[in-house]
């Protein structure tokens, strides 16, 4: 599909106008190829392992970058939050929009990528949900950290949820998609005046990523019936695990404070 576009942006508002008014948006935001209960399983880690932060956050200013589907405005704003929501796709604000209106919700959005988003607002906290994986570019990471550290006020808290595996791995990267280390996100981190303080596992279960670049290669019906009967095996063994075992998670909950 990545071959068909010429920019990342347009990449992902192709996939927004194709899929995020349908499944809940999981396949605009999660993995558009893959089976509606692969994909839920994902949406149920991340809020299991996002819990123990998003719901002490209350009565803030909060930045989400790549605020999709509006999954997490809609949560944050829920919990009184003054919410700015940015993402790359237009047709992906729109949505966001679309939810937070049937919710009797609000949100300031904007239609920006991460790392030039600019607002004269001052932030408490920020949320990428992953995201920043996605950033193919080296530089083009920096930027981005730099830039959320820049409209964080002192002593902010940068929530990121995004894959890194703790030793590094190519094995499922793709033309818009990078798995970086752990240690990449904590040296970019603390190099644009954050400090790490929580890692949390989202996914300690291998099962997934061992298979995920094979699935290709088989036919459709026995690729659906394998990565869903693999979900169903990593699924229960992840969400009790993960809490546990962030140095085997593929994906991890990386929280960031801001130098004062």
């Amino acid at each position: 599909m990545f071959e068909a576009v010429e920019t990342l942006a347009s990449y992902w508002e192709q996939r927004a106008a194709k899929f995020a008014r349908h499944e809940g948006g999981l396949r605009a935001v999660c993995s558009y190829g893959m089976p509606q209960f692969y994909n839920r399983s994902i949406e149920w880690c991340q809020q299991s392992a996002l819990r123990p932060w998003l719901q002490n956050i209350h009565d803030q200013d909060v930045l989400e970058i790549g605020c999709g589907v509006g999954r997490w405005t809609e949560r944050l704003a829920q919990n009184g939050n003054r919410v700015c929501g940015v993402d790359i796709s237009p047709t992906m604000i729109a949505e966001t929009g679309h939810r937070l209106q049937r919710e009797g919700l609000c949100a300031e959005l904007h239609t920006a990528d991460a790392a030039g988003f600019e607002s004269k607002r001052k932030f408490d906290a920020a949320l990428s949900v992953t995201v920043v994986q996605h950033i193919m570019d080296d530089a083009d990471f920096t930027r981005a950290i730099g830039n959320i550290a820049a409209h964080l006020r002192p002593g902010g808290r940068f929530v990121m949820l995004e894959a890194a595996p703790t030793d590094g791995s190519t094995r499922c990267n793709s033309p818009i998609f990078r798995a970086r280390s752990l240690g990449e996100y904590q040296r970019t981190l603390e190099n644009c005046g954050f400090r790490v303080s929580d890692v949390r596992g989202v996914d300690p279960v291998p099962l997934k990523t061992w298979v995920l670049p094979y699935l290709r290669s088989l036919p459709r019906p026995l690729a659906s019936a394998t990565i869903n009967t693999l979900t169903a095996i990593s699924l229960p063994l992840d969400l009790m695990l993960a809490p546990r075992l962030a140095r085997q998670s593929w994906h991890k909950v990386i929280v960031a404070e801001l130098d004062q």
